[in-house]
């Protein structure tokens, strides 16, 4: 193309790119009024009112997401048609709401990833917009079908990962490459394992899936929303953008330690106790701790009841445990089992000592009403209350876990290793997390806490419906154009019960919030973490078992953590989970991976690195210093990196001024990285050597390392400096 074709062309997708957001506008202020008109309510009932603003308010945040690079390129058909892709879709409503720009998740905008020289898939050119803000900058065009073409399409990925990195994780929907499309679009019901090395782009597309889903199977997939499970706090922040940039709010991101309601738990156990907790056998563990506090007296027990004393003995206890535990309920609401076998020998007892001479079993009116007087006056015996609190207890998931680990007696009798002894039972760790939500399952609910929460919501709704029948005044049933009858009464007090029920709460709020809350997808994230009882706590999660699993096994860092995929998904989902693995590097440049793959052929020789896509021209450094040096080459690095664009970090073992551990950094990734002492970073045994592998591989750029003491092997082929340049 000329150089006056070429401008000619740009000024021609310019105007199109000005229709296209001309026509965004009208959509936003067509849903902007949509949703002041929603908010107005315009007569409508409370729980339809709120229905329009969330669906309004959504679409609103869809148009609003769709403004920055709206359009990202075309297609050119063999026909000669054009196909416009980007963010959304939009269609022109005077021409039967033909397409003028196609979401790009679009059946028709697949070839724009997919097409190649060799395998055009009917499509004669791709075209790759670069814009800045609204405006159209220049675009790259790539001829398909004629491996003469002018193949300039590696152009845009080139530079979206050469370009510095900000706060976030960007989206990769205008750069999705080929091998990402098919696992992005993959049609299977259950779990899907993308395994990547570091760079891969495994993340992304693991949230780009989850939108193309959403956007394929929203009728499914939106009432329930999804759940995005990650390593860390920093991880979540780090990808968080992503799905609201296309235009997706309906997701819950939580840890690991955050999958109980009102727990946020970050604290670690060392390995040892980890692989312990981490184990399906802790399930047993469980089991019989709460077994353990289903008790028998050791002596009988006294009780008056009736002017006569009956006993609770050892064999009562027994025969009442055995019924509770056989009616397969979980441990609190057995108690009424037990609870009802005891008052049953208690009663009937003292029914024949009480009624001995006069009443007899073929009197049933008498017989019950004095078990109904001896059952009332149990209820406010404090030794039978007591004595029942004692022999099966309301128990909590935390006090129950609490008081396991603080006590090395109730360790024993639960089969427990003893090292899982702590003084401060409560003081939780991230692996304590799953078996306290195993525990909620193992106990169940306690029927007084349901009966009280029951009673306190009919009240509101009481209160409610008061308030409501307070405010129609005498004048408004005087009012000859606008009367009230009885029946309006009557549906004041049935809007306030719907008040009281209807949640309205955003979707990702209540989820959270609700441990019984069921997601119709789960995205794992560096899933080579997660323990087998952390895989029972998400199983739980998605009944449907639809999971899209991230992660590389040569990264695992936690002693519990997956060897296998097989070994943690067969039980769940036999037959019914895929692998599919990303080869290329998209983020770090072949400089430092070369150093990175020295490190993983130590500790994983079997596993092939990733291919970088490309190389930076910039040699990893290493420079050796004394203890009294270290912290300002620190600073000296930190102040280099302050000055230039883009987004830097130190990574180092604890000590270090101003380092964070690599498990910190974990799916992040930076322009700079210096690595400090990596052979006491390395001295962690294999997780160390994990550790290691993932500080190298955070760099998009630059990479330097700073050792005390002699340099590992691995590293020998870093560039020595007396002070990096």
């Amino acid at each position: 193309m000329s150089n006056q074709g070429y401008a000619d062309e740009l000024r021609s997708e310019r105007g199109y790119l000005a229709g296209l957001y001309t026509r965004l506008d009208a959509e936003r202020a067509r849903a902007r009024g949509r949703y002041t008109t929603a908010v107005g309510g315009n007569g409508l009932e409370a729980m339809e009112r709120d229905v329009h603003v969330r669906a309004s308010a959504k679409e609103v945040k869809r148009l609003d997401v769709a403004d920055n690079g709206l359009c990202f390129g075309r297609l050119d058909t063999l026909s000669g048609e054009h196909r416009y892709i980007g963010r959304i879709g939009l269609f022109d409503e005077a021409a039967d709401y033909e397409p003028v720009l196609l979401d790009w998740r679009a059946p028709a905008s697949r070839s724009f990833y997919t097409a190649t020289a060799a395998s055009p898939e009917n499509m004669r050119r791709r075209r790759q917009f670069h814009s800045r803000g609204r405006t159209l900058v220049d675009f790259t065009d790539e001829v398909l079908g004629r491996p003469d073409g002018d193949a300039r399409g590696d152009a845009a990925l080139l530079a979206a990962v050469n370009a510095p990195r900000g706060e976030g994780m960007r989206d990769i929907v205008a750069t999705i490459q080929a091998e990402q499309d098919e696992i992005i679009r993959l049609e299977h019901p259950g779990v899907l394992v993308i395994e990547g090395g570091p760079g891969t782009g495994k993340t992304v597309v693991a949230l780009h899936r989850v939108a193309y889903l959403l956007y394929t199977q929203r009728e499914r997939m939106e009432r329930h929303g999804v759940l995005v499970v990650g390593p860390n706090p920093a991880f979540l922040n780090h990808i968080s953008r992503v799905l609201p940039s296309l235009g997706e709010s309906d997701v819950v991101f939580m840890t690991a330690g955050d999958l109980v309601p009102g727990l946020r738990v970050t604290a670690e156990d060392e390995p040892g106790v980890a692989r312990l907790k981490g184990s399906l056998k802790a399930v047993e563990v469980l089991a019989a701790a709460v077994a353990d506090r289903q008790r028998l007296p050791v002596e009988p027990v006294a009780v008056e009841l009736g002017g006569v004393t009956g006993r609770i003995d050892a064999e009562t206890a027994a025969w009442a445990r055995d019924e509770a535990r056989a009616s397969g309920l979980p441990h609190n609401e057995a108690r009424a089992v037990f609870v009802e076998i005891i008052t049953y020998a208690l009663t009937e007892r003292a029914i024949g000592r009480i009624g001995k001479g006069w009443l007899t079993r073929s009197d049933k009116d008498g017989w019950e009403q004095l078990r109904k007087d001896l059952i009332s006056e149990l209820a406010e015996d404090e030794v039978f209350v007591a004595t029942l609190d004692e022999l099966w207890p309301v128990l909590t998931p935390e006090a129950l876990l609490g008081s396991l680990y603080a006590s090395p007696e109730r360790l024993r009798a639960a089969g427990a290793d003893a090292s899982l002894f702590r003084v401060d039972g409560t003081a939780w760790t991230v692996s304590d997390v799953p078996l306290l939500d195993e525990l909620v399952d193992l106990l169940g609910k306690d029927k007084a806490v349901v009966d009280s929460a029951e009673r306190e919501r009919k009240a509101e709704a009481a209160y409610a419906a008061k308030v409501l029948d307070s405010m129609i005044t005498r004048e408004d049933m005087m009012d000859d154009e606008d009367h009230l009858f009885a029946t309006d009464l009557l549906f004041a007090e049935d809007l306030a019960e719907r008040f009281v029920e209807h949640d309205t709460r955003e979707l990702a709020e209540r989820a959270a919030a609700d441990r019984d809350w069921t997601y119709r997808h789960v995205v794992v994230d560096e899933a080579q973490e997660l323990s087998e009882m952390d895989w029972r706590v998400l199983m739980r999660r998605c009944p449907g078992r639809s999971f899209t699993v991230v992660g590389d096994l040569a990264q695992r860092r936690s002693a519990a953590g997956a060897t296998a995929w097989a070994a943690m998904l067969e039980p769940y989902v036999p037959d019914r989970w895929v692998y599919r693995s990303l080869t290329v590097n998209y983020r770090t440049p072949a400089e430092i991976m070369t150093v990175a793959a020295a490190v993983l052929a130590d500790f994983a020789p079997a596993v092939q690195p990733p291919e970088s896509v490309r190389a930076c021209g910039v040699a990893p450094w290493s420079r050796q210093v004394t203890a009294a040096e270290l912290a300002d080459a620190v600073a000296d690095f930190v102040r280099d990196e302050a000055g230039r664009e883009g987004t830097s970090v130190v990574i180092g073992p604890p000590g270090v001024p101003g380092a964070v551990a690599a498990s910190e950094t974990k799916g992040l990734e930076f322009d700079a990285v210096l690595v400090v002492d990596p052979d006491k970073i390395l001295a962690d045994g294999p997780r160390g050597a994990a550790e290691l592998y993932v500080a190298l591989t955070r760099a998009t750029q630059r990479l330097g390392v700073l050792h005390q003491g002699p340099l590992p092997q691995a590293l020998r082929g870093l560039v020595p400096v007396g002070t990096p340049g």
